[in-house]
């Protein structure tokens, strides 16, 4: 596994190489590897630049989200293809997403449960899924079903506007049997989005429930995302439970904060969201990030960083401290850290899709990072404290704001490479500090 952020070796190993000296003294035992799992809605994204007499043609509300069946995609995709309209096609899904980031940054596997056509044929959406997914994503789980995955039409009219048309195939299908019980109870992290818990008549919803039990039994941290507010704002209540009772982690971006808390300000958002879970990572645009977390009170560190004014007077004094869970904690206390976009944010921004996926991506690093050193250095001074990160939250804070840099630099919301070893443009010191 690489470890998260510019870090020099010396801060994480030995844990594969000694000293060439005691290697007859000392054999070198071959590292345990760890690994996070996901549940996700299969689906491929396709944009495309149309008029608004397209839009119209196909019965969809501009600037709204729409559902249409099987039918109707196929014949809306025919249209776009014949046109030549298409001006983008990957595969997408929010938790699809963030595991091949996830892996692409660790170069670590992860394990994604979800469907996948039985039937695939070159160049159809099922093939781009899997072309457009790292090789590091362990994709053997997948059910097989008979029919099309998800497809998530962007349609894009001359003014800006997006409108979207998606079309769910097969993608709800997965059943609780193909979730593998060892998977999940040994994995570092499992990590969901909203959308499963609305899918109506279809599985995916149960497969989802008995992940987390699985989970849960084997202290396994739940990260949930939520996915979009307009979900969050038709029952906030339920959403507040279900994390209370069920989510380790959250992610989110303030407008979802808001309709899940109420507060319009982030800090606020996450000050609330603390109630009911152990940590947060909150995006919030062109103010740049958020988290949010609990430490032990006699483990807490002071930050060297300027103090920031908020509606939480100073509040990232503590920023240096690590991330723990309440149960780890004789005396919790909160922590909260803020950083602005990455060098003022890309001078284009290319893409807003997956932003959010690309920074909890970071954080799910971070978390396997901490189990990883812990399985194979457990004596560690590390770890004569529980925590439920390897960084600080200020540290973490930097990685995620980064990797969110990357892909808003790019169309595609996957990273097609981890970072750069060096850059010209990041001062070492900003990793160090």
């Amino acid at each position: 596994m690489k470890f998260p952020g510019q870090r020099k070796s010396k801060h994480y190993f030995p844990v594969e190489s000694r000293d060439p000296l005691t290697n007859e003294l000392n054999p070198v035992i071959q590292p345990r590897h760890t690994h996070i799992t996901g549940i996700d809605q299969t689906l491929v994204d396709i944009e495309a630049h149309v008029d608004e007499e397209f839009i119209a043609r196909h019965g969809l509300k501009k600037g709204n989200s729409m559902l249409i069946d099987d039918a109707a995609a196929h014949v809306l995709y025919e249209e776009l293809q014949q046109q030549n309209l298409i001006t983008e096609e990957f595969a997408g899904g929010t938790i699809g997403n963030t595991l091949h980031n996830y892996s692409t940054l660790a170069d670590s596997r992860s394990v994604m449960f979800g469907v996948m056509s039985r039937n695939i044929q070159i160049g159809s959406y099922a093939y781009r899924y899997l072309c457009n997914t790292s090789s590091r994503v362990d994709l053997n789980q997948l059910q097989p079903v008979d029919g099309p995955i998800g497809r998530c039409f962007t349609l894009v009219t001359e003014c800006g506007e997006r409108t979207f048309a998606i079309s769910k195939g097969c993608m709800d299908k997965l059943t609780p049997e193909y979730i593998d019980e060892n998977l999940v109870k040994t994995g570092s992290a499992l990590v969901l989005t909203a959308y499963l818990m609305r899918a109506g008549d279809d599985p995916i919803t149960d497969a989802a429930m008995t992940a987390i039990h699985y989970a849960h039994e084997a202290d396994v941290p739940v990260v949930l995302t939520l996915g979009t507010r307009f979900l969050i704002e038709q029952d906030p209540q339920f959403w507040r439970d279900f994390i209370a009772e069920h989510v380790t982690v959250l992610a989110m971006n303030e407008e979802e904060a808001e309709a899940l808390t109420g507060h319009a300000d982030p800090l606020l958002a996450c000050d609330q969201a603390l109630e009911w879970c152990e940590l947060i990572l909150c995006t919030a645009g062109p103010s740049g990030l958020y988290m949010a977390g609990w430490t032990e009170e006699d483990s807490k560190r002071e930050t060297s960083h300027m103090l920031l004014p908020g509606a939480i007077p100073e509040f990232n004094q503590y920023e240096f401290s690590r991330p723990m869970t309440r149960a780890q904690c004789e005396k919790p206390m909160k922590v909260y850290s803020h950083i602005a976009p990455f060098m003022g944010g890309p001078e284009k921004i290319s893409n807003t899709n997956g932003a959010g996926d690309g920074a909890l991506s970071a954080l799910l690093h971070d978390m396997a990072a901490n189990d990883y050193h812990k399985l194979n250095l457990p004596q560690s001074r590390k770890h004569h404290i529980s925590g439920l990160c390897y960084s600080s939250f200020a540290q973490i804070c930097k990685y995620a704001n980064r990797v969110s840099y990357e892909v808003l630099a790019q169309y595609s919301p996957r990273l097609s490479r981890g970072l750069p070893e060096r850059e010209d443009s990041l001062e070492e010191a900003y990793w160090e500090r």
